[in-house]
């Protein structure tokens, strides 16, 4: 277990965990051994303060048990130690800080008495920001992490898988899933691929399409390896070259770059310190100004992929959100930028969204946030012209049709 020193700034003498398993308090995922892959029988945790009684003894103090021997020496070492306070994790509105379970509660009532069980206190915070912070030495491999999804990003909206009128989108959702267990990392979002329309949002699933040329393709998912998680949208775009066509259109064009200049707003308006509502407003006010139509919808990306920290925007609420929407931005985290800016496409005589998803890290109080790998500035782009290069025949190149 790892060792955890609290600030000062909490006042607090003592933290307990107390959970059974198959019924872990959320925050024992983020303290736990990487070995251990649940709590056993009933695992209590005791983060401590105390720096003269019972000296030299581990930090926390841990005891796995199931015939109830715990709470004798529990109250034992309480009585050493005489916290002031004792925080435990009910939060009602911040998971990550309410994962004392109902019943843990009752017997910690029984066995701990009114002495110790009137100095429970509730510091979400404390939970929040032990969870947010990012280990150093965490960053090469959350590095290729973002390298190993970009590459399969950009191999899905290619014509090494895509064959136009043959493909779906179902198809493209399992090549992605064939692709990660190729990879040896799971997913925390399964992979939802859909051929945009203006309907296309929130989009909790992907779409149920043939691929067709002049298709625009979005996909959102991310990948989990090393208690890390990734959270991207790209987009791709196929090519009419039975109409000749060559690039992208630039309307389409026009449409990315809106939404890469509103990663731009997020990012210059996202100050440590201030509130995600804060945040929001600012960018909101922005937009306005820049007469860009969009919305803005990111979050902390930490040991859980909708991580604990402050919120900026959800889908439904545009303008503020309560509760994680009032949490302080933190140094020395990653944020997933998730947005889409609304841009109107002549010829297709239709407004789609542009929706992108990126993450980014803190690098320090002068150099601020900066994407992990980068951002994407262009379209995947499936170009049957280029076919041949990659296969002998169609049938090799579309590998999934017939699983």
């Amino acid at each position: 277990m790892q060792r955890i020193n609290f600030p000062h700034k909490y006042g607090g003498r003592s933290d307990q965990m107390s959970q059974r398993e198959h019924a872990e308090d959320t925050i024992w995922w983020s303290i736990k051994s990487a070995t251990e892959f649940a709590a056993h029988r009933r695992t209590v945790v005791l983060f401590h303060t105390n720096s003269s009684s019972l000296a030299g003894r581990p930090n926390p103090l841990l005891w796995i048990d199931n015939t109830g021997n715990v709470w004798p020496e529990l109250r034992q070492v309480l009585e050493s130690y005489a916290p002031e306070r004792i925080m435990v994790n009910t939060d009602r509105d911040i998971a990550f800080a309410g994962g004392l379970h109902v019943g843990e509660m009752d017997i910690l009532k029984e066995e701990l008495g009114g002495r110790w069980t009137s100095r429970f206190v509730n510091v979400p915070m404390l939970a929040v920001e032990f969870v947010s912070k990012r280990v150093p030495g965490q960053m090469k491999y959350f590095e290729k992490m973002q390298e190993t999804i970009w590459a399969m990003l950009e191999e899905a909206f290619s014509e090494r898988v895509v064959v136009p009128g043959k493909t779906t989108t179902e198809d493209l959702q399992w090549w992605f899933r064939e692709k990660m267990q190729e990879q040896n990392v799971s997913t925390w979002n399964q992979p939802r691929v859909k051929v945009l329309d203006p309907s296309s949002f929130p989009g909790w699933s992907g779409s149920d399409s043939i691929v067709q040329e002049g298709d625009v393709l979005h996909v959102d998912f991310g990948i989990s390896a090393m208690s890390m998680h990734t959270d991207t949208q790209h987009l791709g775009y196929v090519l009419r070259v039975s109409q000749g066509e060559r690039n992208v259109p630039e309307s389409l064009l026009v449409g990315l770059k809106k939404a890469n200049r509103m990663q731009d707003i997020v990012l210059e308006e996202l100050q440590v310190g201030r509130t995600g509502n804060e945040v929001l407003a600012a960018c909101n006010r922005r937009l306005e100004e820049e007469d860009i139509e969009g919305q803005i919808y990111s979050h902390p990306i930490n040991d859980f992929a909708h991580g604990p920290g402050a919120t900026i925007g959800f889908t439904n609420l545009p303008d503020f959100v309560p509760i994680y929407g009032e949490l302080p931005i933190l140094p020395g985290t990653y944020y997933s930028i998730e947005l889409f800016a609304r841009h109107f496409v002549p010829e297709r005589n239709e407004s789609l969204r542009f929706m992108l998803e990126e993450n980014v890290f803190w690098k320090n109080d002068t150099k601020g946030w900066h994407f992990v790998r980068g951002r994407q500035e262009r379209f995947h782009i499936v170009d049957m012209n280029r076919a041949q290069s990659h296969r002998d025949g169609a049938d090799a190149v579309f590998i999934i049709q017939q699983r």
